[in-house]
């Protein structure tokens, strides 16, 4: 499979790097510092461009199979809108390159996945992360509106920890307290997906 993953240089977007490349697929990253991948860079092709751009992910995006976008801004509390430029970006990309498949990374407590989670979470959900969320809500609905083969990806809180492959995938999980999963895990997840059609179309809520 040819393989563009978007926000690589991050630590979930590095291990889809990873499960990739031990895949034998062929994978392209466009990052705005090649050098932030280290010894991985020389396994893969890089595009120096930014995920907000039409053109940049256009041009990144010509030739590729599927699309993994695993974007984030890391320990900052504030969107900047990055999630909403990026999704159109993609959208806008796909549709002038041809690309249908893409799996997408959001975020457990955003738009209707919040009336599912705990109390626990929804505080963490409506006061720290309120301007994340809020902008990946919009995201999303960009996504599901658009003509793509999407998935919607919705970790609970993401963790460092190893793969454990025990994670639960559904479209719908109950929730107690403030549960967790590993990025490893839900990277395995974002790129099984992209390489099945099982998840086309639906929203994976994914946790321990």
């Amino acid at each position: 499979m040819k393989l563009l993953i978007l926000g690589a240089t991050g630590p979930t977007g590095r291990h889809v790097v990873e499960s990739a490349l031990r895949a034998g697929d062929q994978v392209t990253a466009l990052v705005r510092n090649p050098a932030a991948l280290g010894e991985l860079a020389e396994r893969l092709t890089m595009v120096t461009g930014d995920a907000t751009s039409r053109r940049d992910v256009g041009a990144a995006m010509a030739g590729q199979d599927a699309v993994v976008a695993a974007l984030g801004r890391g320990n900052s509390v504030v969107a900047d809108d990055l999630f909403t430029r990026s999704s159109a970006a993609v959208i806008a990309a796909a549709e002038e390159t041809g690309l249908s498949r893409l799996v997408w990374l959001s975020s457990f407590g955003v738009g209707h996945t919040l009336a599912w989670s705990s109390p626990a979470q929804k505080l963490i959900y409506r006061t720290l992360l309120r301007s994340i969320y809020a902008n990946k809500e919009t995201a999303d609905e960009s996504v599901r509106a658009s003509g793509l083969d999407w998935t919607l990806v919705y970790p609970t809180r993401l963790t460092h920890g190893p793969a454990r492959g025990t994670y639960r995938a559904e479209d719908r999980l109950p929730m107690k307290g403030n549960p967790t999963i590993s990025r490893a895990d839900v990277a395995a997840f974002m790129h099984q997906a992209a390489r099945s059609g099982d998840w086309i179309h639906r929203t994976a809520v994914i946790s321990d």
